[in-house]
């Protein structure tokens, strides 16, 4: 069975940085492409950032585009979110995810991920 368990949230101020880290353990890792998600209170949970099986094709939604950056490391099974410059409306619970499909266009999707951690809480205080 695969299991994903986030860790490296927390609270920090507004510009400051914190790395979420994900590790993957059963199945194969390096067949998962990886994604990272998130969802504030009252909100829906939306796409943040991906990464291809072999870690050369990343996506990221505009909103963190130049502040976050998505990593693998594929012989820890272990995904990672570097993120800088926080801002206020960033804090949300931060889940990723991942799946073994071809890529596709719906890699922003939430519904083509089959495995999910149970998220990180990531606070920004401004």
């Amino acid at each position: 069975q695969v299991q994903l368990v986030e860790s490296g949230g927390g609270l920090v101020q507004a510009g400051g940085s914190l790395r979420l880290s994900c590790a993957v353990s059963g199945g194969t890792f390096s067949s998962y492409n990886m994604g990272w998600f998130r969802q504030a209170p009252g909100k829906e949970r939306e796409f943040v950032a991906s990464i291809a099986r072999r870690g050369g094709i990343t996506y990221y939604s505009d909103f963190v585009k130049g502040r976050f950056t998505i990593s693998r490391d594929n012989a820890e099974t272990t995904v990672y979110l570097q993120m800088n410059s926080l801002k206020s409306e960033d804090s949300a619970v931060y889940y990723c995810a991942g799946d073994r499909k071809n890529l596709g266009s719906d890699i922003f999707s939430r519904s083509r991920y089959d495995y999910w951690g149970q998220g990180t809480q990531v606070t920004v205080s401004s």
